[in-house]
C-alpha cells in the first residue's frame, strides 16, 4: 500500500518536471548568449544550492543575534508522591512507638507553573563579536555565489560558442556534400558524350561519400552540442531551438594592467577569502574574550501547590560568572584561531598567484587568437580562388578530377579554420572575463 501511495506522488512529478523545463524555451526560439546565461541563473541545480547556502548563511547572523533579545521560557509539572512508610515493628524496636495508619500511607500531588525570563546584560563583547563572524561568513557565502555564477556562465559561453562552431562546420560540409555533388553530375555528364574517362565519375563518387561521410559527423558533433549547452543552462528538456550566431570578429579592447586590476577587485572568490579573514580576525578576539566574566539577569514568576488555586510567588536576580581556570582552553583557542587565519591569509596569497597567471594565459591566448583569424580568414579567400580556377580548368577540358577534389578539400579546411580561429578568440575572450570576475 505505501508503495502504491508513493508511486502515485512521484509519477506526476516525473511527467511535470520535464513539461517545466520546456516550457523555459519556445519550439523554434532563437536564442541569444544573453537568454542562454540568463536561464542558467534561474535553473541551475549548482546556483540554486549556492543559493541556499548563502540563505542559510543569512539565517545563522540572525541566530547568533537572538543572544541579545530576551529569552523567555515556560514550565509546568505535576508530581503524585507517597511517602516512604516505616513498620509499627521496626519503629517499636527502635523505641520509637507505633504511628498507626495515619498518613503514611496516603499520597499526595503537587502541581507546579513557572514563567522565565533570562536576560544578557553585559558580555565584553562576546555575542556581538559571534554576530560579526556569522556577517563576515554571510558575505563569503554570497561572494560565492557570485563566483558560482561566474563558473556557470563561463560554461554556458563555453556551450554555446561550441554549438555554434557545430553549425558552421555542419554548414561547411552541407557546402562540400553539394559541391561534390554538382562535380559527379557533371562528370558523368562528360562520361555519357565520351570526353572524360570514367575515372573521373568514380572519382567523383569517392569524393561524394567522403564528403557524406563528414556531414553526418559534423550532424552529430551539433546535436552533442545542443545537448552540452542544455546541460550548461540547466535544462531538463527543451524542445528544437537554434542560437544567434555571433562568431563575427569583434575586437576586445584592454590592457593587461587593466585586466588584472579588475581581477584583484572584481574576483568573487577573492572577496569571500577576504571576507573569511575578517572573520577569522574576530575569532581570534572572541577566543580572547573567554578570559572575561557574563553577567546576565532572570525573573521567575511561579504557581507552586498541592491544590488549586496554586500559591504564587516571583524571584529577580543577577549572576556574575568569571571562569577562573579551565584547563588552559581559553589560550589553546585562541592560538587555534590564530593559526586558522594564517591558514586564511597563505590561501589569499595562492590564490593572488593563481589569479596572475589565469589573466595572463587568457590575455596571452586571445592575442593568439587575434592575430590568427586574419590569416585564416586570408587563406579561405585564398582556397575559394583556388578552387573556381580549380573548377573552371576542369570545365574546359584542361584540368583534372584530382585537382577539383584538392581544391575543394583546402577550401573546406579553410573554412573550418576560419570557424575554429572564431572560436578559439570568443573563447580566449570569455577566460578572460572569468578570469576577472566579471559575470
Amino acid at each position: 500500500m505505501r508503495k502504491s501511495v508513493y508511486m502515485i506522488l512521484f509519477i506526476p512529478l516525473a511527467l511535470v518536471w520535464p513539461a517545466q523545463a520546456e516550457n523555459l524555451i519556445e519550439p523554434g526560439e532563437v536564442l541569444t548568449l544573453e537568454k542562454c546565461t540568463e536561464l542558467a541563473i534561474k535553473n541551475h541545480p549548482s546556483i540554486i544550492a549556492s543559493e541556499n547556502t548563502a540563505k542559510a548563511a543569512k539565517s545563522r547572523v540572525y541566530e547568533a543575534s537572538s543572544s541579545f533579545w530576551p529569552q523567555v521560557s515556560t514550565n509546568a509539572s505535576y508530581t503524585r508522591t507517597k511517602p516512604v512508610t516505616t513498620s509499627s515493628s521496626s519503629l517499636s524496636s527502635l523505641g520509637l512507638g507505633s504511628t498507626g495508619s495515619s498518613d503514611q500511607d496516603k499520597s499526595y500531588d503537587a502541581y507546579g507553573i513557572s514563567l522565565n525570563l533570562e536576560q544578557l546584560i553585559f558580555d565584553f563583547g562576546k555575542t556581538w563579536d559571534q554576530v560579526k563572524i556569522q556577517d563576515y561568513s554571510r558575505q563569503a557565502s554570497e561572494h560565492q555565489l557570485n563566483n558560482t555564477i561566474i563558473e556557470i556562465t563561463f560554461g554556458v559561453k563555453q556551450a554555446y560558442y561550441e554549438v555554434l562552431l557545430s553549425k558552421r562546420n555542419m554548414d561547411v560540409a552541407q557546402e562540400s556534400v553539394d559541391s561534390f555533388q554538382k562535380h559527379l553530375d557533371q562528370a558523368q555528364g562528360f562520361y555519357q558524350v565520351g570526353t572524360r574517362a570514367k575515372f573521373d565519375v568514380t572519382k567523383a563518387e569517392v569524393d561524394l561519400s567522403n564528403a557524406k561521410l563528414k556531414l553526418i559527423q559534423a550532424q552529430n558533433s551539433y546535436r552533442v552540442a545542443i545537448i552540452t549547452l542544455n546541460n550548461a543552462m540547466g535544462v531538463v528538456e527543451a524542445p528544437e531551438y537554434t542560437v544567434e550566431d555571433n562568431l563575427s570578429y569583434q575586437k576586445y579592447e584592454l590592457s593587461f594592467e587593466d585586466a588584472l586590476n579588475k581581477a584583484y577587485d572584481n574576483r568573487p572568490d577573492l572577496q569571500a577569502l577576504l571576507s573569511q579573514e575578517k572573520a577569522a580576525k574576530k575569532s581570534v578576539e572572541l577566543a580572547g574574550l573567554g578570559y572575561l566574566p557574563n553577567l546576565t539577569g532572570s525573573a521567575d514568576y511561579k504557581w507552586q501547590g498541592q491544590d488549586f488555586p496554586l500559591a504564587d510567588g516571583w524571584d529577580v536576580g543577577a549572576a556574575f560568572t568569571w571562569q577562573l581556570f579551565n584547563g588552559f582552553l581559553t589560550k589553546n583557542q585562541v592560538d587555534e584561531n590564530k593559526y586558522n587565519l594564517n591558514v586564511v591569509k597563505a590561501n589569499q596569497a595562492l590564490l593572488k598567484q593563481g589569479i596572475v597567471l589565469e589573466v595572463r594565459q587568457a590575455y596571452l591566448n586571445m592575442q593568439a587568437a587575434e592575430e590568427g583569424i586574419p590569416t585564416a580568414q586570408l587563406v579561405v579567400k585564398q582556397a575559394q580562388e583556388n578552387l573556381e580556377l580549380a573548377n573552371g580548368r576542369y570545365t574546359a577540358g584542361v584540368g583534372n578530377p584530382v585537382e577539383v577534389s584538392d581544391a575543394e578539400l583546402a577550401y573546406g579546411n579553410a573554412k573550418y579554420s576560419e570557424s575554429q580561429a572564431l572560436y578559439n578568440y570568443k573563447i580566449a575572450q570569455a577566460s578572460l572575463e572569468k578570469a576577472m570576475g566579471v559575470k
